[in-house]
């Protein structure tokens, strides 16, 4: 399994989910398996988000569209800054 990680500011938690429920991406057909929501206990203006996969390719193709069509564009009012991302490999 890959888990695609994803850490960033946000402005405001409320806004952010709103648009993160309205799944631009579309997670399942982009095959999303799961996905999970946290948040920092010292920073609520900050979001760590783990989407999961069955291949490496999936993972990458999401990160893909996210970055073309969620990140870089000015209609994700609730983003601040940039947003810090790896693919990891499940090893246990």
């Amino acid at each position: 399994m890959y888990t695609l990680q994803i850490e960033h500011g946000i402005k405001d938690f409320a806004m952010w989910k709103t648009a993160f429920d309205r799944d631009p991406v579309n997670r399942v057909a982009s095959g999303v398996l799961a996905h999970r929501v946290g948040r920092p206990v010292d920073d609520p203006r900050y979001v760590v988000v783990e989407l999961d996969f069955d291949s490496l390719d999936q993972a990458e193709a999401l990160l893909a569209k996210l970055q073309q069509k969620v990140w870089d564009s000015p209609a994700a009012p609730a983003l601040n800054g940039a947003p810090i991302t790896r693919i990891v490999e499940s090893a246990g």
